[in-house]
């Protein structure tokens, strides 16, 4: 059985503006995330919307058990979840497919439409997920 859980987000820099280390605030505890330099526009990105205040107040709008849990849909803060995973700033971001970085558990990784419609392969402008897999 699956239960969806809707967290809302709170995402703020855990020390200086040049902070590579990101605390995502929820109602079930908090996750600290670190950004990687190689892949620097998806980082900047990150950094950006947090600055902006983009991320308060979205919600993980989908939990996958065991897979991964998405957020960062402006679409989340509404009363509307028919409309979430559909939101974002407007543009994509292109992709920072780095070899040596896989999705392990705890990995933060930015969404993307399949290949079939996206085959560019580019992100999402702000959704982004954090993978719950196997250890």
């Amino acid at each position: 059985m699956l239960t969806l859980l809707a967290f809302a987000c709170l995402i703020g820099g855990c020390g200086d503006q040049d902070t590579n280390y990101y605390a995502i605030e929820t109602s079930q505890g908090t996750l600290v995330v670190e950004l990687f330099d190689d892949t620097p526009e998806h980082r900047d990105n990150f950094k950006k919307l947090v600055a902006e205040g983009f991320y308060d107040g979205t919600r993980f709008h989908r939990v996958i058990r065991n897979f991964m849990i998405q957020g960062g849909d402006p679409n989340s803060k509404d009363d509307d979840p028919l409309n979430d995973g559909q939101g974002g700033p407007g543009y994509t971001v292109p992709a920072e497919i780095v070899p040596g970085r896989f999705h392990r558990r705890g990995a933060l990784a930015a969404a993307r439409q399949n290949d079939q419609v996206n085959p560019e392969r580019r992100s999402s402008g702000s959704q982004f997920y954090v993978v719950q897999g196997q250890v």
